[in-house]
């Protein structure tokens, strides 16, 4: 049940990562969905819930591969020995 909920904890940025590229794409192209008033905030909505989206994923990934020691020497923590 654990991995379940890590799971879509993890899915549902990524899903708001994938609808970010969408809006993006469809701002790019003209396309203007009934929620946004012009393209422009259409665009910046897309971009903020694309970084929002990856962030957050690639921010989990680093994390779990940080506490198993399989990050460049840089990247560990240097406070505890």
């Amino acid at each position: 049940m654990i991995r379940m909920i890590a799971l879509l904890i993890l899915v549902i940025p990524g899903i708001a990562g994938v609808v970010g590229i969408k809006l993006i794409r469809d701002s790019l192209f003209g396309v203007v969905h009934p929620i946004f008033p012009n393209f422009i905030i259409e665009l910046v909505a897309g971009i903020l819930m694309f970084l929002v989206g990856f962030g957050f994923v690639g921010g989990f990934i680093f994390y779990r591969d940080r506490k198993r020691n399989k990050v460049q020497q840089r990247f560990r923590n240097r406070g505890r020995n």
